[in-house]
């Protein structure tokens, strides 16, 4: 079932190791979940309730990775749709570990679709700092938009735009970039037929020329002492070692750093490109040695490190981002101020009603506004005119006429304690009617009564998964029609 012309390439690549090479791909393709620590203040809670219910073993690259059996279906349970796990291949969990993100940097995911890298970064910036992340492609960016929404993310902006406009602007703005970059897909052969049905050796071409330009876009983008944490999924050295070296010809700057997940995995080969030594610090996943696809990564580092402080020079090149994307746009804002205000407010009015304790939320000043749709974002988020903007932070809700109706995005970010009206639907029949979109009634709750007015935040096994609005016994279902399941 594999194309002629990549096995005669691998063999010749491989030698000895050929054989056990292809045996690989008669095994059963591994299956992962990341658990998503923003949905717990205490990581060990989230775990030992899952492992409860899944059979899960640890994925020792990726912090929070676990594999699971083909007998569990996770992606069936309610604590899917809460956003309480990242279904996830365990070697895609690696490039993450490679950047190794730090809370209250500014970090750009560049091809971020469907969002598990994203949501990875996400996990360990703990809400600090800015995410960037972007997908090209318009209907794979919406994908990405909802993952982002379905994780409870705060400090995300979503973006479908081109590499190049985003260097036009962001010039030397990021600490790390990640550049899961587009490619020919060889390492996805064993779980994915329609990957072997579009490869040729045009395509792997066609792949390399595409990853030179958005590295070389990522480059622009970094700022001095950062990182570029390049991977693939692929085995072409077309698109592996021979990109980064080209890379490296391209931009001396650059260096390749060895990382400490190098232990779990192959080196990568210089004899397969320009025999620059520097290539044995890049990283390859081979099917028949790890426990997982065909990846390959690389960690970039621009110049010297300059360490985890924020230098005088980080402070004036991001005001020269707010600058560049302020010029000529500068206008009498009054209006725009106004309808701001009016729906901040509003919003306010909705916490003191609803939340514990709005403190956390209080304490983040930085509104926007795109039509009736209020957004919580980054303190640190520049100017976005003139980009396009799928999700430019929290969605918080929409500010109508004398009321404010929360967001889905918000009821996922929340946390049970943090509102004043919850109810519990458990897994069953009561998850599958809310998840369908119907009304909830009080006969349907055996052991709890339901609130008699207000917003209600609906829980499954203690993690939030949407709200209801109460009222006559009733609880009217907000769960989002784009979402909702369609039978049983």
């Amino acid at each position: 079932m594999l194309p002629q012309s990549f096995t005669e390439r691998m063999q010749g690549l491989l030698g000895s190791e050929y054989e056990e090479f292809l045996a690989s791909f008669e095994h059963e393709k591994y299956q992962a979940l990341r658990l998503n620590p923003l949905k717990r203040d205490d990581m060990s809670v989230i775990t030992e309730k899952v492992k409860q219910t899944f059979q899960l073993q640890s994925v020792p690259w990726a912090e929070n990775g676990y594999y699971y059996t083909k007998e569990d279906q996770p992606g069936k349970h309610p604590w899917h749709e809460a956003g309480l796990y990242y279904i996830q291949e365990p070697s895609a969990m690696a490039p993450v570990t490679l950047l190794s993100p730090q809370p209250g940097e500014r970090i750009l995911d560049l091809c971020a679709a469907p969002g598990g890298k994203s949501t990875q970064i996400a996990s360990a910036m703990e809400g600090e700092g800015l995410l960037v992340t972007n997908e090209i492609h318009p209907a794979r960016a919406k994908i990405l938009s909802e993952n982002v929404e379905r994780m409870g993310i705060r400090n995300a902006c979503v973006l479908n735009e081109t590499p190049e406009h985003l260097a036009d602007i962001f010039e030397e703005y990021f600490d790390r970039i990640l550049v899961d970059a587009p490619c020919s897909g060889e390492g996805m052969f064993r779980k994915d037929e329609n990957a072997r049905n579009e490869w040729s050796p045009d395509h792997v071409k066609q792949c390399a020329g595409l990853q030179d330009g958005i590295l070389d876009c990522a480059a622009v983008m970094l700022k001095d002492g950062g990182r570029i944490a390049y991977s693939t999924c692929t085995f072409s050295p077309e698109e592996n070692e021979q990109s980064v070296a080209r890379f490296l010809s391209r931009h001396p700057e650059f260096s390749v750093e060895k990382p400490e997940l190098a232990k779990y995995f192959s080196a990568g080969h210089p004899e397969w490109a320009d025999g620059n030594e520097e290539l044995k610090k890049t990283v390859r996943i081979w099917p028949h040695l790890a426990d997982g696809e065909g990846h390959f990564l690389a960690l970039l580092v621009k110049g010297e490190s300059s360490g985890d402080t924020v230098t005088e020079a980080d402070s004036q090149n991001a005001a020269k981002i707010v600058e560049k994307r302020k010029k000529g746009s500068r206008k009498d804002n009054r209006k725009d101020d106004g309808a701001l205000s009016e729906a901040v407010s509003a919003f306010r009015e909705f916490e003191k009603e609803n939340l514990t304790d709005a403190e956390e939320l209080e304490d983040r000043k930085k509104f926007l506004l795109f039509g009736e749709n209020l957004y919580l974002v980054p303190e640190m988020m520049p100017d976005l005119k003139g980009l396009r903007v799928l999700r430019p932070g929290l969605h918080l809700g929409a500010a109508k006429k004398g009321r404010f109706e929360p967001s889905h995005a918000l009821a996922l970010f929340l946390k049970k304690e943090e509102v004043k009206q919850t109810v519990e639907i458990g897994f069953g029949t009561l998850a599958l009617k809310y998840l369908r979109g119907e009304t909830l009634r009080e006969d349907d709750f055996e052991n709890q009564g339901i609130p008699a007015k207000g917003w209600v935040l609906v829980t499954t096994g203690g993690m939030s998964l949407g709200f209801a609005k109460a009222a006559g016994g009733m609880l009217k279902n907000h769960y989002p029609k784009g979402l909702r399941i369609q039978g049983g």
